[in-house]
């Protein structure tokens, strides 16, 4: 049984909490102190192993200072000639497991990353202070039991994904639907579908997955419920008086039956850019708004929200963190030879925007390692809940930004947020800058089947549609029209199953998991071409 599992039997809340959720009350110098310290001892590993004295250039500092001074800023390609063959004697400290992301086309086919013991037992800590965020309603409010039920909905190990659930299932004693086994043998499709008619019958706590599979299973719960379904499953216990207190429910409501209706449950974990886009459609899909974390395979977790569900504060636990700001990013994406300065998290500005810069901690092998995210600064505390620390949210990849016309830079979360309120019903999507008598933003739209052209959702009418709340929320986007005339958006309607017929593609190819969908930002010709010409 783990430590956790054995103070919670013991009734001794207040030490979870403060085990696993103490950061938050953290002065800013507690903050730092934590960081500096765990960085000096990871510099003495890097200064002894193969791996920190090839990518610090031969380089031995001995303090914070000389670390960020004589370090060079690093990117994966820095490590993937020890980390691809997963070399470990040249590591800073044994890793415990792998843990792998997609990697680039025609570059390599995932990025490894090893982690080690100690940052395991960390992480442990993290998951469990995610889990209280996420359903606590004060602070020190501690409610999980051991076998409460969650759905499986992500891809299993050696993704980042599936092993964090696997560390959660040591830590909490979570049941999961399907069981861990049997979950990460299925296909992804399988595995949500056999999930989620297990939570008809036994019942469901928690989600952790993609929003997007939230609001899709909402979208399909009635027609996945077929008369034959539901009269096979009426046998078993418990479940009939579900949903029929379901049925009541939304018949009470006027509309058809949604999650919230079904299953009452506890938090919702999820990650990703549309969870910022979901929130609202989750909240009145499922009872409850997600619970947002940022993350990545190279730096684990790094940051989440808490029980107010606003910006994230950071976790120092795990990686010491540097800053660059967006202007010197910009410029040394333009200018290689140009090396940008960095802040630390007690430097950074509200309202400001920054690329990060993570070293891993605790015998990682990452260092001064830019992983390609764009964060925002939106305030220097939480000043709601007392927390003494910089506020974060996801703004988007360094190079996924759409310039238009020097007025604006358009984000993916924006641009998603623009075709979510314009009230369409759309399959997916894909955007990226084109050049035509004027620069565009070009949408390329598949509609839900019965949304075509025949029913009055021609180009025109759709990219006004979109357009308008691309105004409403993007200040400098309206300038494009108001002061220049410019309307810089067009929208192609694909094909149904334009979407879908890719990722058939993909699949033949035997490409991996996590290229199986086009990129929603800048993506190549061939892709737009696939999409645009439909059937094979």
């Amino acid at each position: 049984m783990s430590k956790i599992l054995e103070l919670r039997k013991q009734g001794r809340d207040e030490e979870i909490w403060q085990l696993c959720c103490g950061f938050i009350d953290l002065s800013m110098d507690q903050t730092m102190d934590i960081q500096n310290r765990l960085l000096l001892e990871q510099i003495g590993l890097l200064n002894k192993c193969e791996l920190g004295k090839k990518v610090m250039q031969g380089a031995e500092p001995q303090s914070v200072e000389e670390f960020r001074e004589q370090v060079p800023l690093t990117t994966y390609a820095d490590y993937a000639c020890f980390l691809q063959d997963r070399h470990e004697d040249v590591l800073p400290e044994k890793p415990a497991q792998w843990q792998h992301t997609s990697g680039l086309s025609g570059e390599y086919g995932f990025k490894w990353a090893p982690v080690t013991e100690r940052a395991c037992r960390e992480i442990h800590n993290m998951i469990v202070a995610y889990m209280l965020f996420g359903t606590c309603r004060f602070r020190g409010d501690v409610s999980f039991q051991e076998h409460e039920k969650m759905l499986y909905a992500v891809a299993p190990p050696p993704y980042t994904t599936g092993s964090l659930l696997r560390l959660a299932s040591e830590v909490l004693g979570l049941d999961y639907l399907p069981p861990l086994e049997e979950a990460e043998s299925m296909s992804f499709e399988e595995r949500i579908q056999v999930g989620f008619k297990m939570a008809l019958s036994e019942g469901l706590d928690y989600f952790f997955g993609l929003p997007s599979i939230l609001v899709a299973v909402a979208d399909r719960l009635n027609n996945s419920l077929s008369l034959r379904e539901v009269l096979s499953m009426l046998t078993k216990p418990g479940l009939a008086m579900r949903l029929g207190r379901a049925k009541v429910k939304a018949k009470m409501a006027g509309r058809p039956v949604l999650p919230k209706d079904i299953w009452n449950i506890k938090g919702i974990a999820a990650a990703g850019t549309d969870s910022a886009v979901y929130r609202e459609r989750i909240k009145e899909m499922w009872g409850k708004y997600p619970i947002d974390c940022y993350g990545s395979t190279e730096g684990s977790m790094m940051a989440m929200q808490t029980w107010d569900f606003q910006d994230m504060t950071f976790i120092p636990f795990l990686n010491f963190f540097e800053f660059i700001p967006e202007e010197d990013s910009r410029r040394s994406k333009l200018d290689p030879s140009y090396r940008p300065r960095t802040l630390l998290l007690d430097e950074v500005k509200e309202g400001k925007n920054y690329e990060i810069v993570i070293t891993n901690l605790h015998g990682g092998a990452f260092m001064r390692y830019r992983q390609g995210d764009m964060l925002r600064i939106t305030s220097q505390r939480n000043d709601n809940l007392n927390i003494d620390s910089p506020q974060m949210r996801y703004e988007s990849r360094v190079d996924g930004l759409i310039d238009l016309a020097g007025f604006t830079r358009l984000t993916e979360k924006t641009v998603w947020q623009a075709i979510e309120n314009s009230g369409l019903a759309y399959q997916d999507w894909t955007a990226r800058k084109e050049a035509m008598d004027k620069p565009v933003l070009h949408l390329y739209l598949e509609l839900k089947q019965g949304n075509g052209n025949g029913n009055g959702h021609d180009e025109e009418n759709v990219a006004r549609a979109i357009h308008e709340q691309l105004r409403k929320l993007d200040d400098a986007y309206c300038d494009l029209e108001d002061m220049i005339g410019l309307l810089p958006l067009q929208v192609t309607l694909l094909p149904n199953g334009a979407f879908q017929e890719y990722i058939a593609r993909q699949r033949e190819a035997g490409v991996d998991l996590a290229h199986l969908k086009p990129p929603h930002f800048n993506a190549p010709d061939r892709i737009v071409d696939v999409l645009m010409n439909g059937s094979r």
